[in-house]
């Protein structure tokens, strides 16, 4: 089955620990750090004219002020667009956007985008979410900063189809933007929960884990066992399976993938006490850069 249909519903119930608001901290950081997009701002042109209202060349400098602003605002919107890969029932992308940024999130399960949008209208949110794969990542401009975070990489098996979503990262990339990406190393497949179970039990819902490391290929398979209450009175449930698919990558690979794309490699950080990735790792970080078209 398709990977995200029926266990999209119940996705936030089993994701409510997720630390999102840490992780965006500290994306918001590297972003300043390394990057170019900034939260947006708007500027009010009526406070300008009030503030020129007493300068007797207050007509011709608002003037001049709104015409430079109107030549750069296609190019700023550009730089401060983030866009999020993989942005699933889009729980980080409305953080971020509360942060300030101007967002959009991309993934290919409409299920996950249908809640996502919804989630952002109970907001009042006004984000755009497109359902693409992003393999086949297509823009209607240049992004500052692309994201993706919670292992969305690992859903890429081969390593052309993880180097052909970093060209395209890159052609869409604002000049020197960043793109920021976390991904689930082989140790932790392998080592971590490559063949374990893990199973836990809601009010409303329950699932079961099992988890099957395929040491050939550096896959692991995961097949979840979902059980949602579907007539409350009944205390019915629906049972629904689906299989899903990772792939382990070292931090090596990720590196050489990066280059091959074109793009340049920044740093690493290891995800989960932010400092240099050892071989006990489990998620990393990658900051890349646009490196010129």
């Amino acid at each position: 089955m398709e990977a995200y249909t029926d266990f999209a519903s119940v996705y936030d119930t089993f994701m409510d620990e997720t630390p999102y608001e840490v992780w965006g901290n500290f994306i918001a950081e590297l972003i300043e750090k390394y990057g170019v997009s900034r939260p947006v701002k708007i500027e009010n042109v009526n406070e300008k004219a009030m503030a020129f209202d007493k300068n007797e060349n207050a007509e011709s400098d608002l003037e001049a002020d709104v015409i430079e602003d109107g030549s750069q605002e296609a190019l700023d919107q550009e730089k401060n667009l983030v866009v999020e890969l993989g942005c699933g029932t889009g729980s980080f992308t409305i953080r971020m956007a509360k942060k300030g940024y101007d967002i959009m999130g991309i993934d290919l399960s409409p299920d996950m985008l249908d809640i996502a949008r919804n989630k952002a209208a109970r907001e009042g949110l006004n984000l755009m979410f497109l359902e693409q794969d992003m393999r086949e990542l297509d823009l209607y401009c240049t992004a500052g900063t692309v994201i993706s975070v919670c292992d969305s990489i690992n859903y890429l098996l081969e390593d052309s189809d993880v180097i052909e979503t970093f060209k395209l990262v890159n052609n869409f990339l604002f000049p020197k933007g960043i793109f920021i990406f976390d991904f689930n190393t082989l140790h932790k497949y392998r080592d971590v929960i490559g063949d374990v179970t893990i199973a836990e039990n809601r009010e409303d819902c329950s699932f079961i884990w099992d988890n099957y490391y395929h040491e050939d290929v550096h896959i692991n398979e995961y097949d979840l066992t979902i059980y949602a209450l579907c007539d409350k009175e009944k205390e019915l449930f629906k049972r629904s399976v689906e299989t899903h698919y990772q792939r382990g990558y070292t931090l090596e690979e990720m590196i050489s993938f990066v280059k091959k794309a074109g793009l340049e490699f920044v740093t690493a950080i290891d995800a989960d006490d932010h400092n240099e990735p050892t071989d006990n790792s489990e998620r990393i970080y990658i900051v890349a850069r646009e490196s010129g078209k």
